[in-house]
């Protein structure tokens, strides 16, 4: 019986190795089952399928065995090589502490990240990750070995949200790889003073790499549902608001909607994706997301 991964997500589970690996198997195995077609499970090949021999194909690709059953000529696309790099790129800012019923913004990141990088080290993909505030600055370079997906998910638990996000933009020197194909994953709640985010995010972008924004809110952040009067606390500075929910809630909503509208066509207009998740909607949507793209770059 296929086991729903909510049943797992509880903070004793996320914040252990195991625990945490898992969630993820639990969530790519039940993504993937529910898949129409099969998935190759070789490191490095593309999904397994065959399509007939065409002429200008490299002959090295036949699958001869099929030749001789059939008497035709079939190219088995499973084994084209089709490793790539991906990084995580870690918003770690003590916004990300924003909670909705017992599981923070950060436990959520932990899950999506374990998740994805599971089905990136399946795909035979490098995996690397990079978790960033104005404090620390943790980097895990790609790679493929399976111990290091251990190390992945051992500093997703160790993580520490302070602070905010460092303007100083020296950090991007060592993030960035200008010189390989790979698919950069930058997955934040996008609370920024002066677009200091957007602009670090769309200096990332080059012809060779593929970015994805994860931008991660809570289902209350999204639809203002408060009642009465209610003091927010800004977890980064320690400002605090009393507001009556009723009457600002228009304007909060106007507001954020126009910031989303505005950071979504900035991001696209610079060959970038976009993509809001709120804390309820399944991983399977980012993970559905994750093949897409990467299709893309091999």
């Amino acid at each position: 019986m296929k086991q729903d991964y909510h049943q797992l997500l509880k903070p004793e589970i996320i914040n252990s190795v195991s625990g945490l690996a898992l969630i993820a198997r639990v969530v790519v195995d039940g993504y993937l089952s529910g898949l129409n077609h099969s998935r190759r499970v070789g490191p490095g090949m593309e999904f397994s399928q065959y399509r007939s021999y065409e002429p200008g194909d490299d002959l090295r690709l036949l699958d001869w065995k099929m030749l001789a059953r059939s008497g035709r000529y079939y190219i088995k696309q499973s084994e084209v090589e089709t490793n790539i790099s991906v990084k995580f790129i870690l918003d770690t800012s003590k916004s990300m502490l924003h909670a909705e019923n017992g599981l923070s913004k950060m436990d959520h990141v932990r899950v999506l990240v374990a998740s994805l990088a599971f089905l990136s080290q399946n795909q035979g993909d490098a995996v690397g990750l990079f978790t960033l505030n104005n404090i620390h600055l943790q980097s895990l370079y790609p790679k493929i070995q399976k111990q290091h997906y251990n190390r992945i998910l051992l500093e997703l638990i160790n993580i520490k949200n302070e602070g905010h996000w460092p303007e100083d933009q020296t950090a991007l020197n060592k993030l960035h790889d200008r010189s390989h194909k790979e698919l950069i994953f930058f997955i934040t709640d996008l609370y920024e003073d002066n677009q200091e985010l957007t602009k670090f995010i769309t200096q990332l972008k080059t012809s060779r790499n593929e970015v994805v924004v994860m931008h991660i809110m809570g289902k209350s952040e999204l639809n203002f549902d408060y009642k009465g009067t209610v003091t927010f606390e800004d977890l980064e500075t320690g400002t605090r608001m009393k507001v009556d929910a009723k009457e600002a809630k228009n304007y909060y909503l106007q507001a954020l909607n126009s910031k989303i509208k505005e950071t979504k066509d900035t991001l696209l207009s610079n060959g970038i994706s976009y993509h809001l998740f709120n804390l309820e909607d399944p991983i399977g949507e980012a993970l559905q997301s994750f093949l897409k793209i990467r299709n893309r770059l091999i």
